[in-house]
């Protein structure tokens, strides 16, 4: 390291950090990496990341154990995964699943070496909140001036958000994500007061893109972020933030809710230019009461909340039970009318997922402990499915684990996941405010990866695996402090 010049060291890391950051956003216009080509790319540059990582930084290897567990269990997956091409219905399938988690392990090693310093740390949640909000904000454009700008459509969307990742469950949860990392924001009394007020702000188009997703996983998932968040960041200047942020989005949702045109892009072309010019202006108008009452929250002091000592057990039994009991109860939902697309998904919990989901369990059932072979789930489905509908994937991330890898693949991604939330335990100790908006991105991703196919969409995963990324490199800043002697 010390043979390379200050300048192109800082260089170096600046312009692999940058990609990393901007990397979900870029990617999300690309059909959010889905295809092979974008994916492919995605890989080289991460990775590229991890040699940039290992020739300039000092220990780019993270040593605190939790890390390494996450570590390990996302490289062993990988070759898991791609091993199982020997058994897997088709080897392609197998490949293209493996290239995927090969990709997440160089981003999750990545962000765990280029983010161990606290000035790239304080960077991630503006990024990726921007980020979202130009994503969220693209899609939603041609609704508020269809006469300027018209995008792509599927027959399956059915007018519900879609662009630029072409999937509106995904959108929804990139909606949600930005939703509760801006509502930190707002919240943080460390941030600047304009910074603050710009995060708030955005919370209006987040919200109205997270409504017309018409996603309930995602709108779960953002409600269990927003719990998670008041957890971890317990002060009442962040209570305030988090209700600045529903009201912003709500409002901005129900600017659009009476106008089918922005919802569904249903009627006309002069129809839809008037409803969106009238969605747009209102809107404008709760951007500017959001920026305006997140500068007066700025302004104000902060005390904390008192909390239960066992809160984040109680927070995490809260959203399990939600979880439990919304499946349970769609389970048993039986209608013979179709699914609207509109805003009555959400009063409904009827979905052909839990056809997918007892496929899944049928062909974990067949092959316990090694799984039917990644991408094995598409072809068991073609031959088990109870209707005549296609489908690709299992829509949950550890029910398709199970069924294509088995015992084995499940293990991997427990100690994934496990080292992940055992790191971020330690990440809190050592900076809770810091490490309070990426553990709550973080809960976000996590609650809704058992509800669809987050881990087939790499924009959308790469914005989990940045956050968690984050939090693995604030326990080694943690970790590191604690030997020196540092006051945590």
């Amino acid at each position: 390291m010390e043979r390379w010049p200050a300048a192109a060291r800082i260089a170096a890391l600046t312009g692999a950090r940058v990609a990393l950051l901007a990397g979900p956003t870029v990617l999300a216009f690309f059909a959010g990496g889905y295809f092979e080509g974008p994916r492919v790319w995605a890989g080289l540059i991460a990775w590229a990341a991890v040699a940039v990582a290992m020739i300039v930084c000092d220990r780019p290897l993270p040593r605190h154990r939790w890390s390494v567990v996450a570590l390990a269990g996302l490289s062993l997956l990988a070759v898991w995964t791609l091993a199982s091409a020997l058994w897997a219905p088709t080897a392609g399938g197998a490949y293209d699943a493996g290239q995927i988690v090969v990709t997440y392990t160089g981003v999750l090693l990545a962000a765990a070496a280029l983010l161990r310093a606290r000035p790239a740390l304080a960077a991630v949640e503006p990024a990726l909140a921007g980020g979202a909000l130009v994503v969220i904000g693209y899609g939603i454009s041609e609704r508020l001036a269809p006469g300027l700008l018209s995008f792509s459509r599927s027959i399956t969307a059915q007018g519900r958000l879609e662009q630029p990742l072409t999937y509106w469950n995904a959108m929804g949860e990139v909606a949600a994500i930005g939703l509760v990392l801006c509502a930190h924001l707002a919240g943080d009394a460390d941030r600047p007061p304009r910074l603050r007020a710009a995060a708030a702000a955005a919370c209006a188009p987040l919200g109205m893109g997270l409504y017309l997703s018409f996603s309930r996983g995602a709108l779960f998932a953002c409600a269990a972020g927003l719990v998670a968040l008041v957890v971890a960041a317990p002060t009442r200047e962040q209570v305030r933030g988090v209700l600045l942020a529903i009201a912003a989005g709500a409002l901005a949702a129900a600017a659009a809710a009476p106008f089918r045109g922005v919802t569904s892009l249903a009627g006309g072309l002069a129809i839809r230019e008037r409803q969106g010019a009238i969605t747009l202006v209102l809107a404008l108008l709760v951007v500017l009461g959001a920026a305006a009452a997140g500068w007066a929250l700025a302004r104000t002091g902060t005390s904390p909340v008192r909390l239960p000592r066992r809160a984040p057990v109680i927070a995490l039994a809260i959203i399990c039970a939600g979880f439990s009991l919304a499946v349970v109860a769609g389970a048993k939902e039986h209608t013979s009318q179709p699914l609207s697309p509109g805003a009555t998904r959400y009063v409904s919990l009827q979905s052909n997922r839990y056809a997918y989901w007892r496929v899944a369990i049928d062909a974990f059932a067949a092959q316990p402990l090694r799984g039917i072979g990644a991408g094995g789930w598409a072809v068991y489905w073609l031959s088990h499915r109870p209707f005549d509908d296609y489908a690709e994937d299992a829509h949950s991330l550890p029910l398709q684990t199970a069924a294509e890898l088995g015992l084995v693949g499940v293990v991997l991604l427990a100690a994934f996941v496990g080292g992940i939330a055992l790191a971020a335990r330690e990440a809190y100790r050592a900076a809770p405010a810091l490490a309070a908006g990426p553990i709550a991105g973080v809960v976000v991703y996590a609650a809704h990866a058992p509800l669809d196919w987050d881990w087939e969409m790499p924009a959308v995963t790469l914005i989990g695996l940045v956050l968690a990324g984050s939090l693995l490199a604030q326990a080694e800043l943690g970790r590191r402090g604690a030997q020196a002697g540092v006051p945590q």
